[in-house]
């Protein structure tokens, strides 16, 4: 629909994380740097962000920086027993039949980790929506891969990936064992005003468009009701180009915008 009217050779604003529209703010930047910097040092970093702030599209950005000496292990779903959780991990580190008891299980990950650095790979362990493990336990589980160890190195590296909410959850004392393992964190936040342009910019950049689509007053009130949180700010892009389009508008506007405010207020 709008592609072909804005020259785009793709849509700008989708909702999957791909990298390639991964506009790197400060807060991006440093993030991936630190991750970056986790996996090199094989340490366990805590990625913290509201919901839609991009932690989803740094951890695939994450993914494509490493080379074929790192083997990546990504949780998207942890709501899992740590019983299920060792198996699956066992598995994907290329165990066959993963053991039936917690102790033949422990001992067959060992020996794949081992097996993996004298192969000079280092796999990776990412855990995505990690708010949503179900239990203490499975922290437990997590927190004793750090174990591993050779004389001078850990055998794997933990990316934690979540809600402020599990920032706060790990507060508690209980957590206490597993927050002393936490060599690095980040808290991701909103995007500003200028960086929203910029994003707008890059991402219309990248879909092959003009990237100064979005006049001065439709990115202050794209701002304004996003937030500043990237995905918010490609539902409201979208709608935008959508509306825009719809008017044979050249540019994105105040006028357009006021009619996208109004959608948006109707909305369920």
């Amino acid at each position: 629909m709008y592609k072909e009217f804005y020259g785009l050779s793709e849509r700008p604003f989708s909702k999957t994380p791909d990298p390639r529209f991964l506009y790197l703010s400060r807060g991006h930047r440093e993030a991936l740097a630190r991750l970056l910097y986790a996996v090199e040092e094989r340490d366990l970093i805590l990625l913290t962000g509201e919901i839609g702030c991009g932690k989803t599209t740094l951890s695939r950005a994450l993914i494509d920086e490493l080379d074929e000496n790192h083997q990546v292990i990504l949780f998207i779903n942890p709501r899992l027993t740590p019983m299920e959780f060792l198996r699956i991990l066992a598995t994907r580190l290329g165990v066959k039949k993963p053991a039936r008891t917690k102790a033949d299980l422990l001992g067959q990950i060992e020996r794949e980790l081992y097996r993996c650095h004298e192969a000079g790979r280092c796999p990776v362990l990412v855990i995505d929506e990690a708010q949503l493990v179900p239990h203490k336990e499975l922290f437990d589980e997590i927190r004793l891969l750090t174990n591993f160890q050779l004389d001078d190195q850990n055998m794997i590296c933990v990316v934690l990936m979540g809600q402020p909410e599990l920032r706060q959850r790990l507060k508690h004392r209980a957590y206490e064992a597993l927050r002393q393992r936490i060599g690095l964190q980040y808290n991701l936040t909103p995007l500003d005003r200028e960086e929203t342009a910029a994003y707008l910019r890059y991402r219309l950049e990248v879909a092959g468009g003009f990237p100064e689509l979005f006049d001065a007053d439709a990115v202050d009130m794209i701002h304004e009701y996003s937030g500043g949180i990237p995905r918010k700010i490609n539902h409201i892009a979208s709608l935008a180009l959508l509306e825009g389009f719809g008017r044979e508008a050249g540019t994105i506007d105040r006028e357009v915008m006021l009619a996208v405010r109004q959608e948006l207020d109707a909305a369920i």
